[in-house]
């Protein structure tokens, strides 16, 4: 009985498969990541290595399921920034309705400004990203993140930028709006600025506790 033309005695594997198997390979040049990829990989995928991410390239399937999930998070950053956008910019053209909270003084002003215009380039990042992902296929993701370097570090960061501009803009919102309650004269205003700034401590604590444990955790499994 004649063997197949595809294989040899010794079970080789067709050229077709070998090619297939190179391309499910993780390339060298994304193996060997700097601590600053590494950082981006986590921000924008959730893992400090680009193996499950160059997995779900190999197949339209966990491709669409990957360009869905990322831009529902951008669809999100644009809300986010939307409403930040709306906020610094009521806050910024209009003085303020008592006289205890005077959010108009030189320093809540300017963060308030700061806030107004990461917003706005929040809004734009987010938009150019999410007409960069609909309109991206598979093929062209693989040849873009394939040489490493720049290339990823673009495609890293066109994920991680919008964010990072809308957060930001609300830390500059929020801070504006805490030395505008403790200059005020009010004592409620006072005592509610200090748990707002309790809160906010406690928050940003939390989380970035919770994200360090989970880089830490990332880098002892690779």
């Amino acid at each position: 009985m004649a063997l197949p033309e595809a294989f040899s005695i010794s079970g080789t594997r067709t050229p077709d498969e070998r090619a297939l198997a190179e391309d499910r390979t993780l390339p060298v040049a994304l193996r060997d990541s700097s601590y600053l990829t590494r950082v981006l990989c986590l921000f924008a995928l959730g893992r400090p290595d680009l193996e499950a991410h160059w997995e779900s390239l190999q197949s339209e399937e966990a491709f669409q399921s990957v360009r869905e999930k990322l831009c529902s998070i951008l669809t999100n950053t644009i809300t986010a920034a939307g409403l930040l956008l709306a906020t610094s910019g009521v806050f910024v053209t209009t003085g303020s309705p008592v006289p205890y909270f005077d959010y108009t003084s030189s320093a809540p002003y300017c963060l308030l400004f700061i806030s107004l215009m990461l917003a706005m380039t929040a809004m734009l990042t987010s938009g150019l990203s999410m007409i960069r992902w609909l309109h991206t296929d598979r093929q062209w993701t693989q040849e873009q993140i394939r040489p490493g370097g720049y290339f990823l570090l673009s495609y890293l960061l066109s994920m991680v930028v919008p964010m990072f501009f809308v957060g930001l803009s609300l830390n500059c919102f929020i801070c504006a709006m805490l030395i505008a309650g403790f200059y005020s004269q009010n004592t409620v205003c006072h005592t509610l600025t200090a748990l707002w700034l309790v809160t906010y401590v406690v928050s940003v604590g939390s989380i970035s506790i919770e994200f360090m444990w989970k880089h830490v955790k990332s880098l002892r499994s690779c």
